[in-house]
């Protein structure tokens, strides 16, 4: 794949101690690895392995105690409080395993949301909230509310919401964790097809079958990468 050369991601050494007290909890112990554009990557390990660390460190959500972490070539350790809001908002789309939709307003409304926080226009707003949908399959869903679907329509919006900004990358949390397996295997399949037209995916999962479906998995252990597997594409 040609976009392979093209490197999104890059973290070297990463670090993450918490102090608790005068204990020293150390949740990442010298992370190295590089992600490039248009792979999917699965992130997997045991709870307390410094998966979700990781995420956050990835998503901009935190930054790391020492190392260097690096997206679209920019160092995000340097950054302001501002700066990392501005990349967390314009560059990664977040999906959750809790669908974090607001419960009174309409799907597409949700999705609107990240255009609204960034300013865009009216017409842009509807144009790529549309889209959206459109990729997702839920078009015909626009207008109901939360209660009014099902598991697996909540999170395709929330999925659509991650993608209206045209993320750089998309960045999953245990997508699944709260479906059913038909319906798992549902987002799983989007997952893909989104994948297909171009975008970078990194999922954090403890689950093997799901892990599975990556082009490359990075598996983790005591706050650190202990093996990668690559799969023929």
């Amino acid at each position: 794949m040609e976009s392979e050369n093209s490197i999104l991601i890059s973290a070297k050494d990463l670090w993450k101690i918490y102090q608790l007290g005068t204990q020293e909890v150390r949740a990442l112990c010298g992370v190295t690895f590089t992600i490039s554009d248009n792979e999917f990557v699965a992130i997997m390990g045991p709870s307390g392995s410094g998966k979700s660390t990781l995420m956050n460190l990835i998503g901009c959500l935190d930054t790391p105690t020492k190392g260097e972490y690096s997206l679209k070539g920019k160092s995000v350790s340097t950054l302001t409080d501002n700066e990392l809001a501005y990349i967390r908002n314009r560059e990664i789309g977040f999906v959750f395993q809790v669908f974090n939709l607001l419960p009174r307003a309409t799907a597409f409304h949700n999705v609107e949301l990240p255009l609204i926080y960034k300013g865009s226009s009216k017409k842009e707003r509807e144009e790529k909230t549309l889209k959206a949908l459109e990729m997702v399959e839920m078009i015909d869903r626009k207008n109901h509310r939360p209660s009014e679907l099902s598991g697996g329509e909540r999170q395709r919006v929330a999925i659509a919401r991650a993608l209206v900004n045209e993320p750089s990358i998309l960045l999953a949390d245990e997508p699944t964790g709260n479906l059913d397996s038909k319906t798992g295997h549902e987002i799983l399949n989007l997952f893909r097809k989104i994948h297909d037209q171009g975008n970078t995916i990194i999922i954090v999962t403890h689950d093997k079958d799901i892990a599975q479906q990556a082009q490359r998995i990075i598996y983790m252990i005591d706050g650190q990468i202990v093996k990668e597997e690559r799969k023929g594409t």
